[in-house]
């Protein structure tokens, strides 16, 4: 999965096709056969000779046996993310010649999630995953807190319910996942080329994208998958897709901490092998749109943050991201479970928080568009899912061209499965039903702000004992409630309800 160069898949492919055409004893001219012949990965390597010599008649034979059009491969994805990797297993293992190229030095590279990813779409790729993906532990606690400057207000849940296999998730770490999606891909028959990024999509004379341009190369194909990730260029570039407003976009920033396996157990409160998953809400962004988040690994803990750009934008924001995360680090919340914890990594990632209003089209003549380069990512506060759409998306953009492919029609219309098939499935219905709700965060400034002070002064009212002799409970409680205003807090609460 490392970096590979261009001519050594066309080496491979080359290759492959030349031994194939040896053993049904098709004649090739002996300088053609000869220059077809297999190559060492260090051999020197001329793109243009090779892809107007023994590359275009050989492959140009292949698919003439084939009775497909001349192309160089069936189906490119571009980019090896959850959604990118899952398209080209499902089109690789319906037997569509693929070729995915990945920006990063290797699958993974740039790639980072909070995170976790809930199982249901995965396991509908690869059924018995979890005895072969590098998952990191399965989440059976969660725990969403609201925060002031000092203290934390938090909802604590466990449940066996959590672990029942198709309402199950797992933390993971993008590097080592992505890379297991990857190999399955090239196990299914994908060719990778990595460290190239795409800078074009090929069109031709009706505006059907029929390919891609990546450096020097031209490498054409039937159907393109366009899942780039979070920064959609090409899909503004070259198909026309509006670029996301700042309010839609956040920037997440992590940081994993290194800590033996047994004191995670133990500061979590968590079975051997199980993990926790933990949202923030109010002082961890400092009063800002956002929240933090933390999640258990193996032998290791994922903690950061998100905030808007718009946030990150605001010159007059006294406190950037980098500052955010640290003071998160130091609060008296949050830095008990860390300590002692040896800093190893440090990331930082583009996120879509726009929900279904960000949605773009995503089918087009002769391409798709799939995961978050589609804006398919939902955060609810209590929850946050991406990469269950992702996988969803891939392995239906990956279906929807293989069934085009075989009708012989990839227009537009042709691959409209795929739409239908999205508009079907989880991914848009919810995102479609949650529409609402990143309007309603975006302007409800007091949740981060008035609403985390509210409640820790009515809990300290419930718990604090001062040998004073006490009101009733109720009566406590309605004057700090009264202060931010009864009726306004009852409008808001109820406008968030009627969106979720």
């Amino acid at each position: 999965l490392g970096s590979r160069g261009l001519g050594d898949v066309y080496k491979r492919q080359v290759s492959r096709i030349a031994q194939s055409l040896k053993q049904s004893s098709l004649r090739c001219g002996t300088r053609l056969v000869g220059a077809a012949g297999p190559f060492p990965s260090s051999a020197p390597f001329d793109s243009a000779t090779w892809r107007q010599g023994a590359l275009t008649v050989l492959m140009r034979k292949e698919r003439e046996e084939r009775n497909v059009s001349e192309t160089d491969f069936d189906i490119i994805v571009v980019g090896s993310g959850c959604a990118g990797a899952v398209a080209a297993y499902t089109a690789a293992s319906a037997g569509k010649s693929v070729l995915v190229v990945e920006r990063g030095n290797f699958a993974g590279a740039k790639n980072m999630t909070g995170g976790r990813i809930y199982s249901h779409s995965l396991k509908k790729v690869f059924p018995d995953f979890e005895s072969e993906a590098p998952l990191e532990r399965k989440i059976t606690h969660e725990r969403i807190a609201l925060m002031d400057p000092a203290s934390q207000t938090a909802v604590d849940f466990t449940s066996p319910e959590l672990a029942e296999e198709g309402k199950d998730s797992y933390s993971v770490l993008r590097a080592p996942f992505d890379q297991w999606l990857a190999s399955k891909a090239e196990d299914a028959g994908a060719e990778y080329i990595c460290g190239i990024a795409v800078e074009e999509l090929l069109k031709d004379g009706s505006g059907r994208v029929v390919g891609v341009r990546a450096g020097e190369d031209e490498i054409t194909a039937q159907v393109t998958v366009l899942a780039e990730g979070v920064n959609p260029i090409l899909s503004e570039k070259c198909l026309g897709n509006p670029r996301p407003k700042p309010s839609q976009m956040a920037v997440g920033v992590k940081q994993v901490f290194e800590l033996p396996a047994s004191q995670i157990e133990d500061r979590f409160l968590v079975p051997e092998g199980e993990g926790a998953a933990m949202l923030f809400v109010g002082d961890c962004t400092h009063g800002n749109v956002g929240g933090g988040f933390l999640y258990t690994n193996r032998d290791s803990i994922s903690l950061g943050l998100v905030a808007t750009v718009s946030t990150a934008m605001d010159a007059s924001n006294p406190y950037p991201v980098y500052q955010m995360l640290e003071d998160f680090k130091n609060h008296p919340a949050v830095a008990p479970v860390i300590r002692g914890a040896k800093l190893v990594e440090h990331s930082g990632h583009m996120v879509p928080e726009g929900g279904y209003g960000m949605v773009p089209k995503y089918v087009f003549d002769g391409c798709l568009v799939a995961g978050e380069s589609a804006g398919l990512c939902m955060n609810m506060g209590y929850q946050v899912r991406g990469m269950d759409f992702a996988v969803a998306s891939g392995r239906m953009a990956g279906e929807a061209a293989v069934e085009a492919i075989d009708k012989g029609d990839v227009s537009e219309a042709g691959l409209s499965s795929y739409r239908t098939k999205m508009e079907g499935s989880f991914v848009i219905q919810d995102l479609r039903t949650f529409s609402k709700w990143p309007h309603v965060m975006e302007g409800w400034d007091r949740m981060f702000t008035e609403y985390p002070v509210m409640v820790k002064d009515v809990f300290n009212t419930m718990f604090s004992v001062d040998g004073k002799p006490q009101k009733p409970l109720m009566k406590r409680m309605m004057p700090i409630v009264k202060q931010r205003g009864l009726l306004k807090l009852a409008g808001e609460v109820r406008k968030a309800v009627k969106s979720l």
